[in-house]
């Protein structure tokens, strides 16, 4: 079973930056044809894509996000990780980590982690 667990902190102030860590487990994530996405839902918002980083360590970020985005990955930890810099209270939203198939599936999801970006 493939579990994706969501870490990082929960309230971050305005103009600094954001770190999260996706911890993979049942699957490596240098396992051919599968990407690792972050996703985010604002509050009463849909969901947005950020980006995902592949098997093999290629990067793909949303138009709109991408000055701010870097995905990174540790495959001796099997993490990978979001940074977001220049952080504005737009940026409040839960972060999610998902694996993606086939550019249009997303399966497993992590749990969700709250960040509030607030002074």
């Amino acid at each position: 079973q493939v579990q994706l667990q969501e870490s990082g902190p929960g309230l971050v102030k305005p103009s600094q930056t954001l770190s999260l860590t996706c911890t993979v487990s049942g699957a490596s994530i240098t396992t051919n044809d599968y990407y690792w996405s972050w996703i985010r839902q604002p509050p009463g918002k849909g969901l947005e894509w950020i980006g995902f980083i592949t098997y093999s360590g290629s990067t793909y970020y949303n138009p709109s996000l991408k000055s701010r985005t870097s995905i990174s990955r540790d495959t001796s930890k099997n993490e990978f990780t979001l940074q977001l810099s220049s952080l504005t209270p737009e940026d409040t939203s839960v972060y999610y980590c998902a694996r993606m198939w086939d550019f249009c599936s997303f399966n497993p999801w992590g749990q969700g982690t709250q960040v509030t970006v607030s002074s």
